[in-house]
């Protein structure tokens, strides 16, 4: 079946791998289908208490069972429906603390399974989610019975969707996680092993788990297992490779300093007075939305985002900046922030639909629409930096999102001024009069403030 039509069941475009079942949506709810075949795995997974100790450690997505017509029953065993994700994140969007939490989430469900008797078939960074600050399992068909000797068959995937970015990431560039974005199952380790520095060879979990690990894939270059999968496992040499893989991730560090957008806020030109009208205007403006959904699009560190948290907003923040990002996600962690998750978005080049097809991941557009949208302090960059026209601006903002909040800085303004600074002014369009123009087509001013003793502007824009 297929269609939007209420009682058809639409198949997510990204869950089709498994043949053990597949995720659907049917008239706005999300279920996901099991079948037959993972009938044993299933009533293990439930009987044996693996599955309430997940749920109960904040560790795998909680479901119930779902009185529904199965899309396909010729195959299925029964429907679940499993709590809904607020908003779908990838691993080439995560910050390296992230990455790492994701990392350290999946040893720990799989030395949890292994204490009742069953072992994950897969560690897809893609089956990993972030709900309430926290990374969880949203793929409850990842478990089989664990069947003692047998090599897991998810190390080489924890090794390229995990430890190979991370250590990547940690000994030589942090920008290099957006690797995952181009190899979708995760960065092949014989190119992790070449980037890597000389010294990391003598580091002996980064030696074994990706050196060595690397060199036995190329000597098994035709296998259709992964040669670090074939070693025989007893019930003890795996809980000591789990040990060996999370002393090898807890070890990696990154610290987020020496971006350009990582001190904005201390070295921003906004006066005290400036600032804290800033904040009195976007809170209001957010409450007047009454948004449930919200979208920070170049949100730094988050100041704004904790707003939007603070009405009760689940709000995604997003900056190109992966210090921001980091600074952003630590201090969640530290405060509890259960609201805000910070991605590593460029605007200039946002994630695109990737994958199967070009379906099995959304593009960040694809993602929405949200129910407001905050751009602060952003047109600049975007009109001035980027050379992006202001009615192409307002066209992008009007599809992620029903309402806006939206700041403009003139050209009298000192960080617009920095920005002319070295490159000739060619922007004789933009001036409020320019920017109202160019988004009037597409919105309705619902109102506007001057932000305190600045020249700057915040408007509440509704999409037409």
């Amino acid at each position: 079946m297929s269609g939007d039509i209420e009682g058809a069941a639409k198949a997510v475009p990204g869950s089709f791998r498994d043949p053990s079942g597949f995720l659907f949506e049917r008239g706005g709810v999300l279920y996901r289908q099991v079948n037959e075949r993972y009938r044993e795995d299933y009533e293990l997974l439930v009987k044996s208490g693996l599955y309430r100790e997940l749920t109960a450690a904040n560790l795998l997505v909680e479901h119930r069972r779902a009185d529904v017509e199965p899309p396909d029953p010729d195959v299925a065993y029964l429907v679940i429906e499993p709590e809904r994700i607020p908003f779908i994140s990838y691993p080439y969007e995560w910050c390296f603390s992230q990455l790492k939490a994701a990392a350290l989430a999946t040893i720990a469900l799989q030395r949890k399974a292994l204490a009742f008797g069953m072992s994950l078939k897969d560690a897809s960074a893609y089956n990993i989610q972030f709900l309430k600050g926290r990374p969880l399992l949203i793929d409850t068909l990842s478990f089989e019975r664990y069947r003692e000797g047998n090599p897991w068959v998810a190390y080489g995937q924890f090794c390229r969707h995990f430890l190979a970015p991370l250590c990547l990431m940690a000994y030589r560039d942090v920008r290099l996680g957006l690797l995952l974005r181009d190899h979708i199952d995760g960065v092949p380790l014989d190119l992790a092993s070449t980037l890597m520095p000389a010294r990391t060879w003598l580091r002996p979990p980064v030696l074994m788990h990706l050196h060595l690990h690397a060199r036995s894939e190329r000597k098994y270059s035709e296998a259709e297992v992964d040669p670090g999968d074939l070693k025989d496992l007893s019930r003890k040499a795996f809980f000591a490779l789990l040990d060996s893989l999370e002393s090898a991730v807890r070890r990696l560090r990154w610290k987020p300093e020496g971006t350009e957008w990582v001190e904005y806020y201390d070295e921003s030109n906004y006066t005290e007075e400036a600032f804290e009208s800033k904040i009195h205007i976007v809170g209001g403006f957010l409450k007047r939305t009454g948004a449930a959904r919200v979208w920070d699009i170049g949100g730094n560190v988050g100041v704004f985002s904790r707003i939007a948290a603070g009405t009760g907003a689940s709000t995604v923040c997003m900056d190109v900046d992966p210090a921001c990002v980091e600074r952003n996600y630590l201090r969640c962690v530290r405060d509890g922030d259960e609201l805000v998750l910070p991605l590593v978005v460029d605007l200039f080049n946002p994630s695109p639909a990737i994958g199967w097809e070009c379906r099995e991941r959304m593009s960040l557009p694809d993602r929405g629409p949200t129910d407001a949208v905050l751009a602060l302090a952003v047109v600049h960059h975007l009109a001035i930096s980027n050379n992006v026209p202001l009615d192409r601006i307002a066209s992008f903002l009007a599809d992620l999102g029903e309402w806006l909040i939206i700041e403009f800085v003139p050209k009298s303004d000192s960080q617009v001024a920095r920005l002319l600074s070295v490159r000739e002014d060619i922007f004789s369009g933009y001036t409020v009069v320019g920017f109202l123009e160019a988004f009037s087509g597409l919105f309705r001013v619902e109102d506007r403030e001057p932000v305190g003793s600045s020249e700057r502007v915040i408007f509440l824009m509704r999409k037409r």
